[in-house]
């Protein structure tokens, strides 16, 4: 069983409990086994020789979710070597409807759905409370060499993440 820590992240206000650990910058990113839209498998061995950023999220069908997704899809047309995956434990059916419906195309959306080890390998599954087994918000930025450069765990789930902090660590 992964370790739980409580108290840095909360939702409108309250604590979070989220399984697994801190990553830190510096760290070597955990591997991974995660969902296309076109439910092939995606690991981090996918994107090696690039830079990826993961964001994690709880849902798609919410408006910071959303917004942040679409945030990254326009951004990332700025950064040829950077692939971006978002990741959530939507179901990969809903991913793709909602990409279509939102003419989000430079992302690559990914489902947690079939293993919880991601989200506690990476230190965003939430234990407990209305949001128990969805992804926290948080940003990773992986280098080519599958080190970790940059790392936010969003401190208010319902808020946005330091998006120029993260695409500047892409670009560096």
């Amino acid at each position: 069983m992964a370790e739980t820590r409580s108290g840095a992240t909360k939702l409108k206000g309250n604590p979070v409990d989220l399984l697994g650990p801190e990553l830190k910058v510096g760290d070597a990113a955990p591997d991974f086994k995660l969902q296309a839209v076109d439910l092939s498998e995606v690991t981090l061995a996918c994107g090696e020789g690039k830079t990826r950023i993961i964001a994690t999220l709880p849902s798609l069908d919410t408006p910071v979710c959303a917004e942040e997704t679409k945030k990254f899809n326009d951004h990332v047309k700025e950064l040829p070597d950077v692939e971006v995956l978002v990741a959530s434990m939507d179901l990969p059916f809903g991913q793709k409807r909602w990409c279509g419906s939102e003419g989000v195309e430079n992302v690559k959306t990914v489902s947690g759905h079939r293993c919880s080890q991601f989200g506690e390998n990476y230190g965003v599954m939430i234990a407990g409370g209305p949001l128990e087994r969805c992804l926290a918000r948080a940003i990773f930025v992986v280098g080519p060499d599958n080190k970790i450069k940059h790392v936010e765990y969003v401190g208010e789930i319902a808020e946005h993440p330091n998006y120029d902090a993260a695409l500047a660590a892409a670009k560096a």
